[in-house]
């Protein structure tokens, strides 16, 4: 049965989100909002967490997932960053996007795409998950939660807790959150490529 953390948007209960990191840290998988839409995630280690997510999403393992990181000095730990794609992503972070880039070895291979050994990156502009990743210290490993027989992301926490308390540890509700995931450019061949519109202005990258 998940517990539910109904949070404050702006100013979210310090107890609370320190409950949250809590049932991470014992390897629990959580549904939490971000500047896009809402997430599953769990710490980098949880192998559990992420079949889960495989399960929960129907994905295979050609699916990127993401490393939802704190900021910049964090995201640098994770992948390979050279001068020219340093400036394109530390201009569009914090923001709604999702850069593929190749990983370092402090990414589990578990993780990685299959074969061009990469990993998808990203720093919310979300209070709620800032606060909660200051206070993890390490990124999240995420995906967007967009359920297999669904065409939108779902929006409403009281929803997700209905539909997923069987199958997910905790819920964080901070209000509405958007329908629209991540803009997701991928930079590992060093040029930039748009794999999906969403909520990140493409333009830049055009």
């Amino acid at each position: 049965m998940a517990r539910y953390f109904d949070v404050h948007p702006e100013n979210p209960q310090r107890r609370a989100i320190g409950q949250v990191v809590d049932i991470l840290r014992e390897d629990g998988l959580i549904a939490y909002p971000t500047d896009s839409c809402f997430a599953l995630g769990c710490q980098l280690g949880n192998k559990q967490g992420i079949d889960r997510i495989r399960s929960i999403r129907k994905l295979d393992d050609r699916h990127h997932f993401t490393l939802v990181c704190q900021d910049f000095a964090q995201l640098g730990q994770f992948v390979h960053v050279d001068n020219a794609v340093f400036r394109a992503v530390k201009a569009s972070t914090p923001g709604s996007y999702t850069f593929i880039l190749p990983a370092t070895k402090e990414v589990p291979r578990r993780l990685l795409h299959a074969k061009k050994k990469t990993v998808g990156v990203r720093i919310p502009d979300h209070v709620v998950t800032q606060t909660l990743l200051g206070e993890l210290g390490e990124p999240l490993l995420s995906s967007t939660l967009l359920l297999p027989d669904q065409e939108e992301p779902m929006t409403q926490g009281w929803d997700i807790k209905e539909r997923l308390e069987h199958v997910v540890d905790a819920v964080i509700d901070s209000g509405d959150c958007g329908v629209e995931p991540t803009t997701v450019i991928d930079f590992s061949s060093g040029e930039p490529e748009i794999v999906r519109r969403g909520a990140g202005d493409t333009s830049r990258f055009e």
